[in-house]
């Protein structure tokens, strides 16, 4: 028995634009219900929500079943830390703040077992292969990771057709707001300056046949990067969801 297909995987390469939302309350219960809304991805975020190894196992438990795909961000692209993310059974790893093709060359090797990678061989004990009831897992499993990486200032730009030409890295998601405040406008990516450079990056991203991913929580915005060709696109986060639903209900009848 191989490794479980990878969908998000297969919808990407086939071309398809995929929407959907970051998960930052690190709870499982939350993360179960938004995997009933219809979003195709959620990205269970471990840079920037109090997340940690076993919480994101638990929300990828939670999402067992469904059919929005867990994409797991790890907070740094540390090799023992990419071991441990698949282990738990993340299949699409999500990577911030890359900024060289050697960085690239070096992730795809953590999500990759020997002799092409370095991801230690545990799989018997790990939950990734339903633990030791995928026999066929360490030998069919390379090929259902997922890598995206993120591009998020002027470093990552500049090396962006380098990184680009790693293979193995199946897609780069521009970050908006790290990218901005690294050129000087402290997280308005509205700014022209801004706005072209990530129209740019997109454009290239497309043209290099790989998938090109954005987060906007604003439909202004949004709708640019859709027109622009974003193909795995987020377009809200949660935790924003549910303060802005309640905010706008709390002055409705106050």
């Amino acid at each position: 028995m191989p490794a479980p297909i990878n969908t998000f995987k297969q919808r990407l390469k086939s071309g398809e634009r995929l929407v959907g939302c970051w998960l930052s309350f690190a709870d499982p219960y939350v993360a179960e219900v938004m995997g009933t809304t219809g979003f195709d991805w959620v990205v269970i975020d471990g840079e920037h929500s109090p997340n940690h190894l076993r919480s994101m196992r638990d929300q990828l438990i939670a999402l067992t079943g469904s059919s929005t795909h867990p994409v797991v961000r790890v907070p740094i692209g540390e090799t023992w830390l990419i071991k441990q993310v698949l282990d738990i059974g993340a299949q699409t790893v999500l990577v911030p703040i890359v900024e060289s093709a050697i960085q690239a060359q070096e992730l795809v090797r953590a999500c990759r077992y020997p002799p092409k990678g370095v991801r230690g061989v545990g799989a018997s004990a790990a939950r990734a292969s339903d633990f030791g009831q995928v026999p066929d897992y360490v030998a069919t499993a390379d090929e259902q990771i997922c890598l995206l990486v993120q591009v998020e200032n002027r470093a990552g730009i500049a090396a962006l057709d380098d990184i680009l030409s790693v293979d193995g890295v199946d897609g780069v998601f521009v970050g908006p707001s790290d990218l901005s405040t690294d050129m000087g406008y402290y997280g308005d990516a509205t700014e022209p300056r801004v706005q072209e450079t990530i129209l740019d990056a997109l454009a290239r991203i497309n043209a290099a046949g790989k998938a090109s991913g954005i987060l906007s929580t604003k439909n202004v915005t949004t709708k640019i990067y859709r027109d622009a060709g974003a193909q795995f696109l987020a377009v809200g986060i949660d935790l924003l969801l549910l303060a802005n639903a309640a905010r706008d209900a709390a002055s409705m009848w106050k």
